[in-house]
């Protein structure tokens, strides 16, 4: 691959991974937070200050952290995606770029999906960590935890084996976002319309791949 399709590969990995990182943060907290708000309305059903760290741990890492995050991606980074390229498409760009011997897929849709593949680990891993600690900050302070014995259990539980579950989940879900968005982007029809069906092809069909994936992979892993 020349040198100019890895900046390609490297600006998308910015495009895509580092001007999405508000949103991961902003989900990532408000997971945590919910599920400590969830689990202790349970009340005397539970003991809160054993089961709540698990809960927060093993559920962010292993399901919610992949699954919600990559959920939310599909809206913005696979939408963008095929918005681009079917814009690039019946605009005759794509076409462009086959006149001046640039190979398109090389160009335009191989970065796309690498970058993917490597940003979308990095966005589990950011709302694993920063959902952990979202449900800390709501457990202590909104529930009056103790704040050791909730370090203590949410470092228990914290096993690597979820861990890595959570980010085969997420690469598999960036695959399927990005091949998707490439897809039915390069495949667009011509106009406005085109475009429009294609984003909204991406998106529907990204949604259900990934609950399909997601289903799959927690049953090979269970």
């Amino acid at each position: 691959m020349p040198p100019y399709y890895l900046g390609n590969v490297a600006k998308q990995i910015i495009e895509i991974g580092f001007f999405s990182l508000p949103i991961v943060g902003l989900t990532g907290i408000f997971i945590g937070a919910v599920i400590v708000l969830q689990s202790s309305l349970s009340g005397p059903l539970i003991s809160p200050e054993q089961i709540i760290p698990k809960l927060v741990t093993v559920t962010i890492i292993k399901e919610l952290g992949p699954v919600l995050i990559s959920l939310i991606m599909v809206g913005k980074v696979g939408s963008s995606i095929a918005a681009e390229i079917g814009t690039m498409r019946i605009t005759e760009q794509i076409d462009a770029l086959t006149t001046l011997n640039i190979n398109p897929f090389k160009y335009l849709i191989a970065p796309r999906i690498l970058a993917s593949v490597i940003v979308f680990p990095i966005f589990t891993i950011c709302a694993d960590l920063i959902g952990i600690f979202g449900g800390y900050i709501t457990a202590v302070f909104k529930f009056n935890h103790n704040l050791n014995i909730y370090i203590k259990y949410t470092t228990q539980f914290f096993n690597m084996y979820n861990f890595i579950t959570g980010l085969i989940k997420a690469t598999a879900f960036g695959a399927i976002i990005s091949v998707s968005s490439c897809y039915y982007g390069y495949h667009c029809q011509e106009g406005a319309r085109g475009v429009s069906i294609a984003t909204t092809s991406t998106v529907v069909l990204s949604s259900i791949l990934i609950i399909l994936a997601n289903y799959m992979i927690t049953l090979i892993h269970a």
